[in-house]
């Protein structure tokens, strides 16, 4: 067989989310000042939960690592998505790009399986109370928080490896604000159907097992909250998962969208919007959630607050 002449490519150029220029200034703006307060949002829930020596439990550890989980992959895309509002050609180096792939790739998976730890962590608490804290002690904490990390790294390694494995020997243009699997495989002349189908699989089995496992928690917590014979204790038990199932509801929908679909079926930019949820709106949104809806979170701020003034006086 006759080997194709092929030069690798060796940077490549986003495109980003729009190309009129009246409209860069005003976005650039709008997300500059999401990601600021994304990261003062989710650094600033860690700061508290670390501080607050009353949120030092299970269910405050979970939600202190998915608020770096959120802040790190905003970090990994938002800056370079700003770029392109600055810059007439963003331009991003091969590793570069192969780095940004392999980041994003493990907070994505790593929040993916967080969020079903955080499930399982309200099964335990509701469904056996009294086992609670022999079930949720600080080893098994670290497990259910360590296995979403490694697996997460472990399937961003091989994904980004095969990614990177394949020729871009055409185009360099990725229509999109950061480098992702299915734009940069519109720009590949190897054969992607291998890619796809991984692509498929690991989503399929990571997506469809973490919402299983989120169901089932949760259709175990809504039986035992309606034998709850205190009207106080099922709206107390419902305000404690509320904001869980917002989070997963908002996170899985998304992924569902993006990633368990055929490649055929697939538009850029409607995946491009679709990527704006989850890079840029779901890590600002997470604090939001926790925070506003969660009395002992605004208690801990109000006292770090308090104390701070306090000290200024003095």
């Amino acid at each position: 067989m006759a080997q194709i002449n092929c030069t690798q490519v060796k940077e490549f150029i986003l495109v980003g989310l729009t190309d009129q220029e009246e409209l860069k200034t005003p976005l650039f703006v709008l997300f500059l000042s999401i990601y600021l307060f994304t990261v003062a949002g989710n650094l600033g829930l860690i700061l508290v939960i670390r501080t607050d020596s009353r949120l030092h439990t299970p269910m405050y550890f979970f939600l202190s690592n998915l608020a770096f989980v959120d802040f790190c992959y905003a970090s990994v895309v938002t800056p370079k998505m700003l770029g392109n509002f600055l810059y007439k050609q963003n331009v991003i180096s091969f590793n570069s790009c192969a780095a940004q792939l392999g980041c994003f790739l493990t907070f994505m998976v790593s929040e993916c399986l967080l969020l079903t730890s955080m499930a399982y962590n309200r099964y335990v608490g509701i469904c056996n109370p009294l086992l609670y804290m022999a079930s949720m002690s600080r080893g098994i904490c670290i497990q259910l928080v360590a296995v979403p990390y490694s697996y997460g790294f472990l399937m961003a390694l091989f994904h980004t490896i095969f990614t990177f494995r394949l020729s871009y020997c055409h185009s360099n243009t990725i229509n999109h604000f950061y480098c992702d699997d299915m734009p940069l495989l519109r720009l590949t002349c190897s054969d992607t159907r291998s890619k796809q189908l991984w692509i498929l699989a690991c989503a399929g089995v990571t997506l469809i097992s973490s919402v299983l496992i989120v169901f089932i928690s949760y259709m175990f917590i809504i039986s035992t909250i309606l034998r709850m014979h205190s009207a106080e204790g099922r709206h107390k038990a419902f305000s404690t998962c509320s904001s869980h199932i917002l989070a997963v509801t908002i996170f899985y929908g998304t992924l569902i969208f993006m990633y368990l679909q055929p490649s055929s079926q697939h538009s850029l930019d409607t995946d491009k919007m679709a990527s704006v949820f989850y890079t840029v709106i779901i890590p600002i949104l997470n604090p939001l959630i926790y925070s506003l809806r969660n009395k002992d979170v605004k208690n801990a701020l109000k006292k770090i607050i308090t104390n701070k003034n306090q000290a200024s006086v003095f």
